[in-house]
């Protein structure tokens, strides 16, 4: 029953990835498919995304859009001898099992800013020539509004009226 607690620690790992409202008591089909990618369930041969899918709706509750640790189960049993053929059934459940604990949701895809080549040369700002380089201090922070734009001085008597406080008081 160890490894059971290890694969249920797997399991709510997974069912609760990516969704903060979620209990960890049910999987939703997209992090079924992305736990099966990760703990090398999906092989992309023997058990493909098509596969995940068809089981995942085979043993879910009609009208459920979610599984349970006990249809997951269910499920794994469907998946294992597509997985591991020529096992016994129950050799090729516990060989899945394997697979899947101690696992977690790791964040493989997830985009980082790029510095490669150009990037880093249309960034610069201390390269930058003309009209362009009035846009940024000397530290290449960025002025705002203040540098794309000429702000009109409002502060005469007339709009745009250059000459304010030069005529002499007697």
């Amino acid at each position: 029953s160890s490894k059971m607690s290890e694969v249920e620690n797997t399991f709510r790992k997974f069912a609760i990835y990516g969704d903060t409202s979620a209990s960890g008591n049910d999987m939703t089909g997209k992090n079924f498919s992305k736990m099966c990618k990760e703990c090398g369930v999906m092989d992309g041969k023997a058990v493909t995304s098509t596969d995940i899918d068809i089981v995942f709706n085979k043993v879910k509750t009609k009208g459920a859009r979610t599984i349970t640790f006990a249809e997951f189960q269910q499920a794994m049993k469907e998946l294992c001898g597509k997985r591991f053929k020529g096992k016994s059934p129950e050799e090729a459940l516990q060989a899945v099992y394997g697979l899947i604990e101690g696992k977690e949701p790791g964040s493989v895809g997830a985009t980082k800013a790029t510095k490669v080549g150009g990037v880093e040369r249309l960034t610069d700002t201390s390269k930058y020539t003309g009209s362009h380089k009035e846009r940024f201090d000397e530290s290449g922070k960025g002025k705002g509004l203040a540098g794309r734009q000429d702000l009109t001085d409002n502060s005469g008597y007339v709009g745009a009226y250059k000459g304010a406080g030069t005529y002499d008081q007697k």
